[in-house]
């Protein structure tokens, strides 16, 4: 654990007992801060007292003692309204914070010139950090992985100027961290998400080009409007940028044309890796993802054929185009993470034919943006709260059948699969919706699909398919 430096003696309330919360408080109270902590349910309570973290209803505290709010990332700080514990604070004149800003804090006290990656995106974060970090181990390098991915960024080794902290951020945690600084940032693209957090389009683009904005060296995505526009800022700024693409060439950076992965340097282009063998990267945004690891390794000096070697043998994401079984001809792929259209797009985009199982807690703008895609959709089986609203968005494009459970899906898509005679036939779970009406998150609905894939296949995964 990270010892959270700046604070000792000072008062520091924490709202949200949840996973990184709750580490927060613990690395606080390991900096001689004194912790108030608290969350609404009694369940985030019961855990900080069993932790020896004081507990103590904010609601009712003197805000004039207290030196910040660190605020879990998970609790609203503008929309739909500001949580009342971030207007109590605000009303006091005390900074609300989120536990990334106290990593920065503690890296600019005891290591500054530690290393830092950080990456952000509405989609493609989640496998790009995870391939950045597993290149950099690879190489040999000290890769300590976490932020909004697996591990609490507190929880992490001590920043240290051999060590690099690679961290995946969200929106939410990027809003929290005024201080953010890192010596790479990575930006790999913008859509419509969160808006019920950020309240608008551009207040979320906003939040994520602050990433970049404040990085030494950015590695940002071209291929949408928002981030293009991002990129050229921080150029106007006079920062380098390296800029990424699945659509055409780049002057500085690195842009796939077909399989192969090219790297541009002042406009002089030169062929990197070809990906077409690499089945953990898998599909146009994988190339994104892979061709923004290219550019973060070659600028942390890890060498050409080092990353070649650490892309290759990348296993990739759990939950992402994850493959869980194979029965004969059928694939059965895990995209539990897809939580929005264009999330799933990727997916569909990926395989040929497609039994689709889709569904649970609809986001703005549903499925229509999928229609492109509808050809490769041999049939689709609708699942949770948006069940209705993708049977009518699917109409009579796309034959299709309300299942309702994930468990009934699972079952009549393996069936009709079986029964296609393409050479293979995928049943994927991309649902381009939130899990949260029938799953605590999208990791149990994966999770979830693979023990019923399971049970069709009578193998755990890795043992049938190569």
């Amino acid at each position: 654990m990270i010892a959270a430096q700046g604070f000792r003696d000072k008062t520091v309330a924490v709202f949200g007992l949840g996973g990184s919360g709750l580490v927060a408080a613990r690395a606080l109270v390991a900096g001689g801060a004194n912790v108030l902590a608290w969350d609404d349910g009694e369940k985030g309570r019961q855990a900080a007292a069993a932790a020896g973290i004081p507990v103590a209803d904010l609601s009712s505290v003197d805000w004039s003692d207290i030196e910040a709010l660190v605020l879990a990332p998970g609790v609203p700080l503008t929309h739909p309204e500001p949580h009342w514990s971030v207007a109590k604070a605000r009303a006091a004149g005390v900074e609300v914070i989120g536990d990334i800003e106290l990593f920065e804090r503690t890296r600019a006290r005891v290591s500054p010139g530690s290393p830092l990656v950080a990456i952000t995106g509405t989609n493609g974060k989640s496998t790009t950090t995870a391939l950045i970090s597993h290149v950099l181990t690879a190489a040999g390098r000290d890769a300590q992985m976490g932020g909004n991915i697996g591990v609490p960024v507190l929880e992490l080794a001590q920043p240290d100027e051999g060590r690099i902290h690679v961290l995946e951020c969200s929106s939410y945690q990027i809003d929290l961290t005024p201080g953010l600084a890192p010596s790479v940032g990575v930006l790999m693209n913008i859509s419509p998400d969160h808006l019920d957090r950020h309240g608008t389009l551009e207040n979320y683009a906003a939040v994520k080009e602050r990433l970049v904005s404040a990085s030494r060296t950015c590695v940002v995505g071209v291929d949408d409007e928002l981030s293009r526009a991002a990129a050229d800022r921080a150029e106007g700024r006079g920062q380098e940028v390296l800029r990424i693409s699945t659509r055409g060439p780049v002057r500085d950076g690195c842009f796939s044309r077909g399989s192969t992965l090219v790297v541009a340097a002042g406009g002089v282009e030169t062929e990197f890796v070809d990906l077409s063998g690499i089945a953990s990267l898998r599909g146009a945004h994988n190339a994104q993802n892979a061709a923004a690891t290219v550019c973060v390794c070659r600028t942390l000096g890890v060498a050409d054929e080092a990353i070649r070697e650490g892309l290759r043998t990348f296993p990739g994401l759990a939950h992402r185009m994850q493959v869980v079984g194979r029965k004969e001809r059928v694939l059965f792929v895990n995209d539990s993470k897809a939580t929005n259209a264009d999330a799933a797009e990727r997916a569909l985009a990926s395989y040929e034919r497609i039994y689709w199982i889709a569904g649970g807690k609809a986001k703005a703008g549903g499925i229509a943006p999928l229609r492109p895609w509808f050809g490769r959709i041999a049939k689709a089986y609708l699942i949770g709260e948006a069940a209705r609203e993708f049977s009518d968005t699917l109409g009579s494009e796309v034959e299709h059948v309300v299942c309702g459970t994930l468990e009934a899906a699972v079952a009549r898509a393996a069936r009709d699969a079986a029964e296609d005679s393409h050479e293979e036939p995928v049943v994927l779970l991309s649902p381009a919706c939130a899990s949260f009406d029938q799953f605590a998150n999208f990791e149990v609905r994966g999770e979830a699909f693979a023990d019923e894939v399971l049970k069709i296949t009578g193998h755990a995964p890795g043992q049938e398919v190569a």
